[in-house]
């Protein structure tokens, strides 16, 4: 049963560190009973460290917050209007290598944007999705316990000004854009259920928002 059911939560918009604490808190009291889970949140504005991020990749803060996190990847930003997903999956459990995950967030991204006409890809090498050149969304994970944490940035309506402050990912050529540069009419609530009917279909599961 718990293979055929993901519960997704909606958890507003909350600060970083509040979501954070409660991730690891369900990562690490979690069993071989507990159902995964995908939380569906937004961020007031922080700049959040990588394992692998250096400290030149900042130019400067502007009094924005910077966290060091545990997952994978460098610096980047979050804030209002960006649609992130924290994807809590026993991958041990569900037979599913990281890259394999990887591949399945990447194209839930490009599936939910395509179904908008927008036209968006990966590039190899460099984790992410991107649209005309420009990155749209951001992945990172960390494993802990056979289970996955953090997950995906997607930016759908957002002050884009502070990736201007970094250099996003550590890459100095890395542009950002986001889903009301191509489309003002589209907003979250309409991102939002799309994705839960793409990754419905790309992990095989049922999802049940759990709020």
């Amino acid at each position: 049963m718990q293979k055929k059911i993901i519960f997704f939560r909606d958890l507003g918009i909350e600060h970083w560190l509040t979501t954070v604490d409660k991730m690891n808190n369900f990562t690490i009291s979690r069993d071989i009973y507990t159902f995964d889970e995908i939380w569906f949140v937004e961020h007031h504005p922080i700049f959040t460290e990588g394992q692998l991020n250096n400290k030149k990749n900042i130019i400067c803060a502007h009094d924005i917050p910077i966290e060091k996190t545990d997952r994978g990847g460098q610096i980047t930003y979050h804030g209002p209007g960006q649609q992130i997903l924290y994807f809590l999956i026993n991958i041990k459990r569900r037979k599913i290598s990281i890259r394999q995950l990887i591949d399945i967030m990447e194209q839930t991204v490009i599936e939910t944007l395509n179904s908008f006409c927008l036209k968006a890809y990966t590039k190899k090498n460099s984790p992410g999705v991107y649209i005309n050149e420009k990155k749209i969304c951001s992945l990172g994970l960390r494993i802990k316990k056979g289970s996955t944490l953090h997950g995906l940035a997607l930016n759908v309506n957002m002050n884009l000004k502070p990736f201007d402050y970094i250099y996003p990912c550590g890459d100095i050529n890395i542009k950002m854009t986001q889903i009301k540069d191509f489309n003002v009419n589209i907003e979250l609530k309409d991102i939002k259920i799309i994705l839960i009917k793409k990754l419905s279909k790309l992990l095989k599961v049922t999802m049940i928002n759990g709020d």
